[in-house]
């Protein structure tokens, strides 16, 4: 394990981040696989599944928040050029490469419009249309820029319950307006068009975001609610997640995936409280200092890389099995197997070449990998 750099203990951010990731190529599998004449029982299979998991984008954020606040104490705005520049390596960098992939090589992946000339190809290159998942990306990379203005939120809760209140009642009060506006205009709204990017800019997800500062900034207090009402989480968990599947099945058929978005006020409550009882499990594994810590902090640290090449890998893997006439019960897991292991090898890998071939280049810059 040492050798693969299974070196490092999970936080609570790092659990996030690989349950994130792992359901995210999971929504992605199905979404392929939704495009394919299926009978009405395995429309309803794939889309109970995908709703359940429908929380991989919050998570992520979450987990993103979490460990960059516990790993920068008290950073500030005189700590800003060294983290941006750490993360243009690790984050902007693979982004811009495997877009670039994307719109060259897999160009029949675009969402909305496809490129015609330089400036549609810059558009699409910019607006994460390039592939169905880089959508997600560009919002992620908003937090990465606006990290400072957490780290001063950080510091202004410095523990006090009072002031992590009033951050998370504002935060939650803004979000749920937010969602109501997208529910009431954009989702089977007038303006399903003309804001159809209204779910690749921050506000979308600041509750989570925000959460995830809250928890490293009032973790004793917060952690040890948890871990005395890890039964009440399950229970709310599973009303929340009846009432949304209730909600997204209630739409009729066929079962349309676009009927289950990010942005209505329910998945609020349903995406908080998975991340609990993700962020109560993690507790649980620390707590016995379970063998599978480092493998998943090593997952996390590569989550983002992998998450960048998934579709990629998933594409060619669908035609391939295609071709097979595999049943959905077969199907379904092998898609989900190979493009977790081909995104994974892949991320690891071409980290490993990248890491060789500035040796021979004599380039010596530290960077933090996580």
């Amino acid at each position: 394990m040492q050798q693969l750099g299974f070196n490092g203990a999970a936080d609570i951010g790092d659990f996030a981040k690989m349950f994130a990731v792992t359901t995210v190529m999971t929504q992605s599998v199905i979404s392929f696989l939704m495009t394919e004449s299926l009978p009405v029982g395995q429309q309803f299979f794939l889309g109970g599944i995908y709703e359940t998991i429908k929380f991989s984008a919050s998570t992520f954020i979450f987990g993103i928040l979490f460990s960059t606040i516990r790993t920068h104490p008290n950073a500030g705005w005189k700590n800003y050029p060294r983290f941006i520049r750490n993360r243009w390596h690790l984050l902007f960098v693979p982004s811009i490469l495997w877009t670039a992939v994307y719109l060259l090589l897999v160009p029949q992946l675009q969402q909305h419009r496809h490129y015609h000339n330089l400036a549609t190809f810059c558009w699409q290159f910019l607006n994460g249309n390039a592939a169905p998942h880089l959508w997600y990306n560009v919002m992620m990379l908003q937090f990465i820029i606006l990290m400072p203005f957490f780290w001063t939120l950080a510091r202004w809760i410095n523990g006090q319950g009072r002031r992590a209140l009033i951050a998370g009642g504002l935060a939650l009060g803004f979000e749920f307006i937010w969602n109501c506006v997208y529910a009431c205009q954009v989702f089977h709204g007038p303006e399903a068009r003309a804001w159809y990017m209204f779910d690749r800019v921050f506000p979308s997800f600041i509750v989570f975001a925000v959460c995830g500062t809250i928890l490293w900034q009032c973790y004793p207090n917060i952690t040890e609610f948890m871990r005395r009402h890890w039964l009440t989480q399950v229970l709310v968990w599973l009303i929340l997640l009846y009432y949304v599947t209730l909600n997204f099945f209630g739409y009729g058929l066929p079962v349309r995936l676009t009927n289950a978005p990010y942005y209505l006020p329910s998945m609020i409550f349903y995406n908080l409280a998975t991340i609990g009882l993700i962020a109560t499990f993690a507790l649980y594994m620390q707590k016995f200092r379970n063998q599978w810590l480092p493998l998943i902090h090593w997952i996390a640290l590569y989550a983002h890389r992998a998450y960048l090449s998934h579709v990629f890998w998933l594409y060619w893997c669908w035609h391939l099995t295609a071709s097979w006439h595999l049943p959905l019960v077969i199907r379904f897991p092998l898609l989900i197997f190979l493009t977790i292991v081909l995104a994974f090898c892949s991320a690891y890998s071409f980290h490993q070449i990248w890491v060789k071939i500035k040796d021979l280049l004599g380039i010596h810059r530290h960077i933090t990998n996580g």
